[in-house]
């Protein structure tokens, strides 16, 4: 389970929060059920002072559990000075929680590429080894079957293992130079 969370810092109060948000950080990596966090900075020398908060979670269960706890009721009460508004969770499903990290997601043609990279080679594997199998059912059914295969597959083998393998090449920031 991952989360996005994002909020604006009023303005000449970036400093004390990204000390607030740091050591909250830190005390809350140790609660029971989270499994990461990333902070997301404005770029530096822009006017933007929008921050977010990339959080990984065991379950949604346990992001519930989060969220609901005195610990984080304690540092929303002590930041509050230095935020406008309340922050905004949203909760990130399907292919784009793969793509989370590195501060900045990628550009979406290399989002395709990795998608395409795993989508195909498990689609021929199944339907290689289960077509044969499932002349019996409705050509529907069986693609339902192929198709459920997939994204078994996908979900808890193929994107996890390719978008770790490929992080380095995904988050890769075009050089200063190369850019028009």
């Amino acid at each position: 389970m991952h989360c996005a969370i994002t909020l604006r810092v009023r303005e000449g109060k970036e400093a004390e929060f990204e000390e607030a948000l740091l050591r909250f950080v830190q005390r809350s990596l140790d609660d029971r059920g989270t499994t990461g966090a990333h902070l997301i900075r404005p770029a530096p020398g822009c006017d933007d002072r929008e921050y977010g908060v990339l959080r990984s979670f065991q379950s949604e269960a346990h992001s519930r559990a989060f969220y609901e706890s005195e610990m984080f009721k304690t540092y929303k009460e002590e930041t509050a000075h230095l935020v406008e508004g309340d922050a905004v969770v949203r909760p990130l499903h399907g292919l784009e929680a793969f793509f989370r990290g590195a501060g900045h997601p990628p550009p979406r043609w290399k989002m395709a590429i990795v998608t395409w990279l795993g989508v195909y080679p498990a689609v021929t594997l199944w339907s290689w080894l289960l077509v044969p199998r499932l002349t019996a059912l409705p050509a529907f059914a069986a693609t339902a079957v192929v198709v459920a295969a997939v994204v078994v597959t996908l979900t808890w083998f193929v994107m996890p293992a390719l978008t770790t393998l490929l992080r380095p090449w995904l988050h890769r920031r075009p050089s200063r130079s190369a850019a028009f």
